[in-house]
């Protein structure tokens, strides 16, 4: 059967889906996956996969794929991060096989993808990410997709998205946010830039971004004209989001939790999932988030949830005829967007950009610990932050290390070796010994005369080389 393309793929084998999860690294696995499929969604991705790990790793590709695979978890889209055009082909022939397309992930902004050099910042280099597209569309027997970020200019993120076209992709899902725009700098996506995208390819187009209710889905469906809308932030809020519904946190909860048990996966991405949707109880009750994040076990988590449940049910009863408060839309037990707050405004000017640790020496917050630090004493009640505890150390004269207490030249090992091994000398402080194993050495092979190399015989010798090759020959 020869591989379906554009429009006839999306209709066909994706089912004309119109309501999308978004790939979500550590959040879109399988138990989320049938959670949000239960309740709307028509198509999902997988979390976005490292292509060079994936080929190299069979547990890689083991507990990330091949063991996921469930036939209600169709229509499904594999998606890689990848800056190399075999790396890339040959991790999506080992996945062809476990689903319904292949994604090149081309909008993550993340630091993490930086360094990694793929993602967002790939989005330059469109000679290589041709290669990459023309060379799976050529290999694979799926087709290739793509989810990109635009440019600030429209004119060239159209460009961009026509390039990805010709290449070969086959559908194109648009974040309407820039690289820049990410964190407390997200803004607003701009759907302008993927209704221009959508009017100038030929292929089908998700919209991704601003999307928090089934309205925003309906208004991005009409004001943009794409085929698709994709879903991340909202979903994780409320799995019930393309239904329409916006149900009681806990009765999601209760049936991911359910779904887990089926279908396991690192308590880390449980954990995750249940702070998104208790996220505005939580507000309410934040003893129970310091009990959520110390809980070992799947059963200590769903025991959390089970009495975030039952402080929700009281509140319920005394609340009964209140508005919600908060500046929220519904009480705060129920589904809903969450806002990412914006950056405060003037912030750079009050602050002069200083660090985080001065601004706590300003405000005296030396017996109030970081999150960070409260994680690690919740590790070892024991441990002590106070800086005018903490031992002081010699530096070294020559790296600033802190230097051997007993080294005979104030240095620390690493100085100490190279300067020794330089001088032929000892530093009894660090057990180097260069000068006493050099005099044991040469006392030794003095005592020893007969090791001395003998003279080296002549051609006429007896035992010279003639004679034996002579009788090697004989």
């Amino acid at each position: 059967m020869p591989k379906l393309q554009g429009f006839e793929f999306w209709s066909r084998t994706l089912g004309g889906a119109r309501h999308v999860v978004a790939p979500m690294v550590d959040q879109s696995e399988l138990a989320w996956r049938l959670l949000s499929r239960r309740h709307g969604a028509q198509l999902c991705y997988t979390p976005m996969l490292h292509a060079q790990v994936f080929v190299r790793d069979a547990n890689y590709r083991k507990e990330n794929l091949y063991c996921e695979v469930c036939p209600e978890d169709r229509p499904l889209i594999v998606q890689f991060c990848a800056n190399d055009p075999e790396v890339f082909v040959q991790a999506a022939l080992l996945a062809q096989d476990y689903c319904d397309a292949v994604d090149l992930n081309l909008g993550c902004p993340q630091m993490i993808a930086k360094r990694g050099h793929y993602g967002a910042f790939l989005q330059e280099e469109w000679d290589l990410l041709q290669r990459m597209i023309q060379r799976a569309h050529e290999k694979l027997s799926v087709p290739v997709t793509c989810k990109i970020r635009v440019f600030p200019e429209i004119d060239k993120t159209v460009r961009y998205a026509q390039m990805l076209e010709k290449a070969g992709c086959q559908l194109l899902t648009v974040h309407g946010r820039t690289k820049e725009q990410k964190g407390p700098l997200s803004g607003t996506a701009s759907w302008e830039h993927i209704r221009a995208v959508r009017k100038a390819v030929a292929i089908p187009v998700f919209a991704n971004g601003n999307i928090q209710c089934l309205q925003d889905v309906e208004r991005c469906l009409r004001d943009t004209g794409v085929q698709g809308v994709m879903s991340a932030e909202g979903n994780l809020h409320n799995p019930a989001l393309f239904e329409g519904r916006s149900p009681a946190v806990w009765e999601l909860a209760e049936e991911y939790l359910d779904l887990v048990r089926q279908h396991p996966c690192p308590l880390s991405c449980v954990r995750a999932h249940l702070f998104k949707l208790w996220h505005h109880t939580l507000q309410v009750h934040q003893q129970l988030r310091e009990e959520l994040a110390k809980a070992k076990t799947l059963e200590g988590v769903a025991a959390v949830s089970q009495e975030l449940k039952l402080r929700c049910q009281e509140d319920m009863s005394r609340q009964e005829g209140e508005e919600p408060s908060g500046g929220l839309p519904f009480f705060h037990w129920i589904c809903q967007p969450y806002f990412r707050p914006g950056p405060k405004e003037g912030s750079k000017e009050n602050t002069g950009a200083r660090s985080k640790r001065a601004l706590e020496e300003e405000e005296g917050s030396a017996d109030v610990l970081s999150k960070n630090k409260q994680k690690k004493q919740l590790r070892n009640p024991h441990k002590n932050f106070d800086p005018s505890l903490k031992p002081k150390y010699a530096k070294c004269d020559q790296c600033g290390n802190p230097k051997g207490n007993r080294c005979v030249f104030n240095l620390c090992r690493g100085c100490c070796k190279k300067r020794a091994f330089r001088e032929t000398a000892d530093c009894p402080g660090h057990g180097l010994l260069f000068k006493t194993k050099l005099e044991r050495s040469l006392a030794w092979k003095g005592a020893q005369p007969q090791l001395q190399e003998p003279p080296q015989a002549g051609p006429g010798d007896p035992g010279g080389f003639p004679e034996v090759l002579g009788s090697a020959l004989a």
